[in-house]
């Protein structure tokens, strides 16, 4: 029982410590602190006769005050309270840190103090990194496994660029395993069973192997059904389930060693997971308009043309408006099942040299996920992706780390010099293709916005016009639309005929694209990147500590991209409709033309692309480091400063989207246009701790500014990806809807802003994005067996006012972006509050212990959205997870009653733009509804998980 309640008040210490440190204790028994740098994984700490706690989150051994760092720490015992099986579940354990999942489990996306990357595009590196074991995954979505057996998890809060194998710009996530048991052998088992027909069960086993060599085995296989419901267009459930779990994982450890000078340790483990994600809901089948633009939150809603279009084409709506119904219909025989493969052996040596040691971590990892899905959402056939592992991306990674530490000058020095490099092949396949139902949906798309005025016997503005319209007929005109566009635009075209003749054959070409699209798009990506780095702490006085870590990093990435694509459509679009644009001389017939021709090629779908080889490479190198100054006037208190430069790398968008305008031929020039800049950050902390034997205070504050940060959000048809920058001197008009007031507020925006985007010269380019606040957690132990924390989290993180799009200052945003400046940015709540309370008492004389335990969110408001879309908003909410149970004597047994999501909150993850579902012929469509009245976007979400609850029952030997 003793050891339990340590290792239970070592996690929940962890979770009140400072920003700047993580907090937990060795125990009684000599266990090892739970809180190490990647890559000083199997450091062994002594235990301290005093009790204090021990880190090494240096890469030596310290008392926990001497650490001028942001790392917290979650132990094993504290995850498992929380429900805890992969890193999403640290959420309600972190208040700076939120990790959410899109549209594939491999889209996995972290954020800590409000920044963060979307993880839907494979060629953005995470601005928070994921280790396990020293060994950096190559995208935090492929952390979102099972975590086995683990000692801890380690959160570190801003920019690492000095110790750790790859740069993160934001923060780092590191989880470590436990270790073998080279002395005496034990073995666990556990099994859960819960609602949604949950089952959950895991079981490891350890020992020695001679006087020598230890093992551990572990393993954990868990399945659940799905939390969407598919029904058919009549409401009758298909029996089809979404978002359901079926994995499986693995891991098997050797340690060797034969003196107290070397320690080997093999890790090998793999990972399968067979599921069904990610389904989508409908946020609302009514769309917003602005009726009087400039009047601030002057909204209104009205019936949505698309919803109407999509009805006519035998779309339904299951429980519209009620999103949490969690019952989808999608288009028959689509299936979003899918397969994930992630497996890797990594090894680990640490070899003492008397007066300095040396640790190397090699590793070698693949992974490969493929996923299949009606990716419009909707029963309507318009995109989708075959479930037939066409589709897939496979990282195929070898790092390697080498590190040389010791002391110098009678202790006054501690230096540490290294090494790293990484080589990694990506490989990104997508089948892409447009559904039965495209062309024409496309085609009523742009007739809906197209205006019929009073004369002609016109609806009200932004009403649906079914005269005009008519979805069973060619190009999904009506005889009477057809008469109005004659009449409406007699003018002769120089290309032949009249510009309503010209635009009728476009829409009725666009109709009839459908059941084509990509057999494969092809993208390789080769990054190789090596590093040196060295950290060292200068002790001044016995009181007062310098340190300073400098590294220099080189990065080369080269891409080549082919294409098998079926589409013929577009060519035969882009020639006829590209020479009647030519021909025209009226800008709205010129609009929808060049709509039908965007529509007909959209992600640059085209068998024209079929001989277009691409290839490109590029390279960066980068100075990054940290240096901060501590001073510890009494062993209970410490005060630090701290600076910190941070660097992700640049790179590719591998997305044929990028490449240039599908109304235009792509040529191989183009392929710079996927290029973007490394994100950088300058961050700068002050803070103080206080750690006593029943309180812990910690505060810290922050400020952290980011220079072409790498923005990646969806438009309603494709991912745009750019750097977002500030400027001092814009060139530019300022974007409508801030600068008239409409939405100050909305998203975020200050009342006074008027914020814009727009070019400026190189020598005026500025961070662009700014994220600074305050951090105070806080423990109480009351008693050894109750422990109390909180935490809270104010992060102000905001794009600058005036904004440009790369670091020349030559590029504008993308028009879809016009309410970033002066903006929160999103999945950026300013206030976090997490609580948590447990308690372990004794029951009698018997052995028993039992255990209650609760924890809390608190979320303030904020958007889900990359571009802030006001409907994108989520109210504040709070989640309470609780468990309960008895357990035995040395808690060789156990059962308890656990409940996640305990009062059932519901809230969307992200919303998103429903692809392709607005009205009109532009790119900016799904935006216009601020300014136009012919236009309307729906939308949908990813929703976060409801309430779930079951039971556990685990044994150890």
């Amino acid at each position: 029982m003793t050891k339990s309640i340590w290792l239970l008040s070592a996690g929940i210490m962890a979770l009140g410590t400072s920003p700047a440190l993580a907090q937990d204790q060795t125990t009684p028994t000599g266990e090892t602190s739970p809180t190490q740098e990647a890559g000083e994984v199997n450091q062994e700490v002594d235990v301290d006769p005093n009790d204090e706690i021990v880190i090494t989150a240096q890469g030596r051994a310290q008392i926990l005050q001497d650490v001028p760092l942001a790392v917290s720490a979650v132990s094993a015992e504290n995850l498992q309270n929380s429900g805890a099986s992969d890193i999403r579940q640290l959420n309600q354990l972190a208040p700076s840190l939120l990790v959410s999942s899109t549209g594939t489990e491999a889209n996995g996306s972290a954020r800590i103090r409000g920044i963060g990357t979307v993880g839907d595009n494979p060629g953005l590196e995470s601005s928070v990194a994921v280790f396990i074991d020293g060994v950096y995954r190559s995208r935090s979505g492929i952390g979102l496994n099972e975590l086995g057996e683990i000692e801890r998890v380690e959160v570190l809060r801003g920019p690492q660029g000095t110790l750790f194998g790859r740069n993160a710009s934001a923060g780092l996530i590191h989880v470590i395993s436990k270790k073998p048991n080279m002395s005496e052998f034990e073995g666990f088992g556990e099994l859960s069973y819960g609602s949604y027909d949950f089952i959950r069960a895991s079981a490891g086993f350890t020992g020695p192997i001679g006087e020598s060599m230890g093992f551990r085995l572990d393993g954990v296989h868990s399945r659940r059904d799905g939390f969407y419901e598919v029904v058919n267009n009549t409401g009758q459930p298909t029996g089809q389930r979404v978002n359901n779990r079926d994995r499986y994982f693995v891991r098997g450890q050797l340690m060797f060693e034969p003196n107290d000078a070397l320690e080997v340790r093999l890790i090998g483990d793999y990972t399968e997971r067979n599921e069904a994600c990610c389904a989508a809901a409908y946020r609302s089948t009514v769309e917003a308009f602005d009726p009087t633009p400039g009047a601030p939150g002057d909204f209104a809603t009205r019936p949505s043309r698309v919803v109407n279009i999509l009805t006519n084409l035998g779309g339904y709506f299951p429980t519209p408006n009620d999103r949490f119904s969690r019952q989808i219909s999608i288009t028959p025989g689509r299936d979003y099942g899918g397969k994930t493969r992630d497996g890797g052996i990594s090894g680990q040596v640490d070899y003492s040299f008397g007066g300095a040691s040396l640790t190397s971590i090699t590793a070698y990892r693949d992974y490969k996920s493929y996923q299949g899905g009606d990716i419009d959402y909707s029963t309507v056939d318009l995109l989708y992706r075959e479930p037939d592992g066409t589709s897939f991306r496979q990282f195929k990674t070898f790092t390697q780390e080498l590190r040389l530490q010791g002391s110098a000058f009678d202790d006054k020095l501690d230096w540490l010099v290294g090494g790293y490099f990484a080589d990694e092949k990506l490989r990104l396949r997508d089948n892409l293709q447009f559904g039965k139902d495209y062309g024409q949906f496309l085609a009523c798309r742009i007739v809906s916005g197209v205006a019929r005025p009073p004369a002609f016997g016109g609806p009200a503005p932004g009403a649906d016009d079914p005269v005009l319209r008519n979805t069973s007929l060619p190009g999904c005109l009506s005889p009477t639309g057809r008469g109005f566009l004659a009449a409406a635009f007699p003018g002769a075209n120089a290309a032949g005929g009249t510009d309503a003749s010209q635009l009728i054959g476009a829409l009725e070409r666009l109709s009839t694209v459908k059941n084509v699209g990509f057999n494969t798009s092809n993208f390789d990506q080769k990054s190789r990147n090596y590093a040196f780095f060295t950290h060292n702490i200068f002790h001044i006085t016995d009181k007062l500590s310098l340190t300073a870590g400098l590294r220099y990093t080189n990065e080369n990435k080269r891409i080549t991209a082919s294409f098998n694509n079926n589409n013929t459509f577009c060519p035969t679009q882009q020639a006829t409709a590209g020479a009647a644009i030519a021909g025209s001389s009226n800008a709205t017939v010129k609009t929808a033309l060049g709509g039908a021709i965007l529509f007909s090629c959209l992600f640059n779908s085209s068998s024209g692309l079929n001989n277009l080889k691409l290839a490109d490479e590029k390279g960066e190198d980068q100075f990054t480091g940290t240096a901060a100054l501590s001073f510890k006037p009494h062993r209970d208190w410490m005060f630090y400063g701290s600076y910190s430069k941070g660097y992700k790398a640049g790179g590719f968008n591998l997305d044929a989207s990028a490449l240039g305008s599908p109304t235009g031929l792509i040529a191989p020039g183009n392929v710079s246009n996927l290029r973007f800049e490394p994100e950088k950050v300058d961050a700068y902390e002050l803070g103080f701790k206080y750690g006593g034997r029943q309180l812990n205070l910690n505060v810290a504050a922050f400020r952290q500014n980011f220079s072409s940060f790498q923005l990646n959000t969806f438009n309603g048809l494709f991912f745009l990806v750019q750097n977002v920058n500030g400027c001092t001197d814009l060139q530019g008009t300022p974007s409508p809807a801030l600068a008239a007031g409409s939405f100050a507020g909305t998203s975020g925006a200050d009342e006074d802003s008027s914020g814009a985007t727009g070019t400026c010269a190189a020598d005026n380019v500025s961070s662009g994005v700014r994220s600074q606040g305050v951090e105070i957690e806080g423990a109480v132990f009351p008693s050894r067996d109750l422990t109390i924390t909180a935490g809270f989290t104010y992060a102000d993180t905001k794009y600058r006012n005036d904004l440009v799009g790369n670091i020349a200052g030559t590029l504008p945003l993308a028009a879809e972006l016009f309410l970033l400046p002066g903006s929160n940015l999103s999945n950026a709540p300013k206030t976090v509050v997490t609580t948590s309370m447990t308690w372990t008492p004794r029951l009698g004389t018997s052995g028993l212990t039992g255990l209650l335990y609760v924890d809390s969110r608190l979320t303030g408001d904020y958007n889900t959205g990359s571009d802030l879309f006001p409907e994108k908003e989520q109210d504040g909410f709070a989640t309470v997870n609780a468990r309960v149970g008895l357990r035995g004597p040395q808690e060789r047994w156990g059962v308890e009653l656990w409940a996640q999501n305990l009062f059932n909150i519901n809230y969307d993850q992200v919303a998103f733009n429903s692809p392709l579902q607005a009205s009109g012929a532009g790119t900016r469509e799904s935006v216009a509804q601020f300014g136009s009245p012919f236009a309307s976007q729906l939308f949908s979400a990813f929703l976060a998980e409801p309430r779930t609850y079951g039971i556990t029952g685990r044994f150890r030997f």
